[in-house]
């Protein structure tokens, strides 16, 4: 030791480091919350957007909760589906009882974003922590069409008159349960953290479970994960389809968008394909033939190449059994003999195949054994489709953690 001292005494350490410069923090973007972009619709499907065409001179605030926390956030907000620049006049983000975190893109508190593009603001310091709530206020100066949103939002969002960013106290002449131009959360995180992509439909979206209680299945399996310092991130679109566009982008036009593009995701779990078997005949797809078993398989094929091109672990999940879904509502036949036959082929395909890293048997989790094309009482909303909080819990609950990153 005193030869290490007597060759490097501390003023040429200290000569050293200020030579080199600054010592910077390394920064560790995760995304830790995400709600995937859909372009509104008219007529041309049977469900309401229930949101107004258009805004002016409003702002909008968006309650969230985040997985992952970190040490400061940026706030990503997507025109994708814009007809016009995107114009926030003003933007701010706090934890939901803390003081307002200015946000800036560039340094600027405007800023104007293009048709068919997105923009992250520049980060914001705040902690988060995991699991924390923050809200995002969104100012709209001028003459707004609502042309991208999240239409099955489960929370909801106020909409005040004038520029209210720096409210205290979140008051709305309007509700919805959409989310407005609202993207992606990212945050500072530890090194180890890491993220997990739900790609689903309207039962990951949380369709069945309570609004405002963050009880969708990826919540629940958030909470399980949190000390982890896994993100679980929920891509459920309500109506998504695996093959075609529908009330959202098909997961084979989304993947890019939703999965790989995301910051710091490691494995995605595919949740897909009930919405492609039980559309043709309804209300959603009246002329639209029963897709064929060989085409779902080619489909989830392609995810998976692509998920393992970036190196990505993809995990397949088996499709919820369906019978009665929907019965005395609007949407008609969405069940039938045949399309219990294919539901049946492809879960026989999906847990025998190999092709997936592993699989998550939701169907075997959640029938009922003595009728098992039905979902178990206790997993059922009430309209044989989708869970309830309690199916939601007990979902996550059987899902084996070991699975989602390969022991790792």
């Amino acid at each position: 030791m005193k030869a290490l001292h007597a060759r490097f005494s501390l003023p040429l350490i200290v000569t050293a480091l200020l030579a080199a410069g600054p010592v910077l923090a390394q920064d560790n973007w995760l995304t830790t919350w995400m709600a995937s972009p859909q372009p509104t619709w008219g007529n041309e499907l049977p469900l309401p957007t229930r949101i107004p065409e258009v805004l002016a001179d409003s702002t909008i605030h968006q309650k969230l909760r985040v997985s992952v926390g970190g040490s400061q956030v940026r706030v990503v907000i997507s025109n994708e589906y814009g007809k016009q620049p995107l114009l926030i006049g003003a933007a701010r983000v706090a934890a939901s009882e803390g003081a307002r975190q200015v946000l800036k893109f560039g340094g600027e508190e405007q800023v104007s974003i293009a048709p068919g593009e997105t923009r992250t603001s520049d980060p914001a310091a705040l902690v988060v922590p995991a699991l924390g709530d923050l809200v995002v206020s969104l100012y709209l100066p001028q003459r707004t069409p609502l042309t991208t949103f999240h239409w099955d939002g489960k929370q909801t969002a106020l909409i005040s008159p004038g520029n209210q960013v720096n409210a205290q106290r979140l008051e709305g002449k309007e509700q919805v349960e959409a989310r407005l131009f609202l993207s992606d959360i990212l945050v500072d995180a530890p090194l180890d953290s890491r993220a997990l992509v739900v790609l689903g439909d309207s039962i990951t979206d949380g369709n069945g479970s309570t609004r405002d209680s963050n009880r969708r299945w990826p919540d629940f399996l958030a909470q399980r994960l949190a000390a982890k310092n896994v993100a679980v991130l929920n891509g459920g679109i309500s109506g998504a389809r695996l093959l075609e566009d529908g009330m959202g982008a098909s997961a084979l036009a989304r993947f890019e968008r939703d999965v790989l593009s995301k910051p710091g995701v490691k494995s995605v779990v595919l949740m897909l394909g009930i919405n492609d078997i039980s559309w043709p005949g309804t209300a959603f797809a009246p002329n639209v033939p029963l897709p064929s078993l060989d085409k779902l398989i080619a489909g989830y094929r392609q995810l998976i190449d692509q998920a393992h091109s970036h190196n990505l672990r993809i995990i397949g999940t088996t499709l919820l059994p369906f019978e009665g879904a929907l019965e005395g509502s609007i949407i008609e036949h969405y069940h039938s003999a045949p399309k219990e036959q294919l539901r049946q082929a492809l879960n026989r395909w999906i847990r025998t195949s190999q092709a997936f890293d592993a699989v998550i048997d939701f169907d075997q989790m959640t029938r009922d054994p003595r009728h098992p094309t039905q979902l178990l009482p206790q997993i059922d909303s009430g309209d044989h489709l989708h869970p309830g909080d309690a199916g939601n819990r007990a979902m996550a609950e059987g899902v084996e953690l070991k699975v989602l990153f390969g022991g790792r």
